[in-house]
């Protein structure tokens, strides 16, 4: 196993876990502006009104998007264990 190899394993973990976040962490973004609008028109600067709406949508994609997020780990799990007989 070169160096190549080594770099083109540790491209696809951090691929891997940019698809896996960016829903999720995207999501939390939007809904933390849209709160942070709120808040500015509002004049209300109460800090425990951004956590219960990012920890609900959070909660929420996890749940719809976690099959996904499963089958897209299982799948690079199993492309490591595959290539494992390659190694020694």
């Amino acid at each position: 196993m070169g160096v190549g190899d080594i770099v083109a394993l540790m491209r696809g973990a951090v691929l891997q876990v940019f698809m896996l976040c960016a829903p999720v962490l995207g999501a939390a973004l939007i809904v933390g502006l849209i709160v942070a609008i709120f808040q500015a028109t509002t004049s209300i600067q109460e800090q425990t009104l951004t956590f219960l709406p990012k920890m609900l949508v959070i909660l929420g994609l996890i749940a719809l998007l976690g099959g996904w997020m499963l089958a897209m780990l299982r799948g690079y799990t199993l492309n490591l264990f595959a290539m494992i007989p390659k190694l020694a």
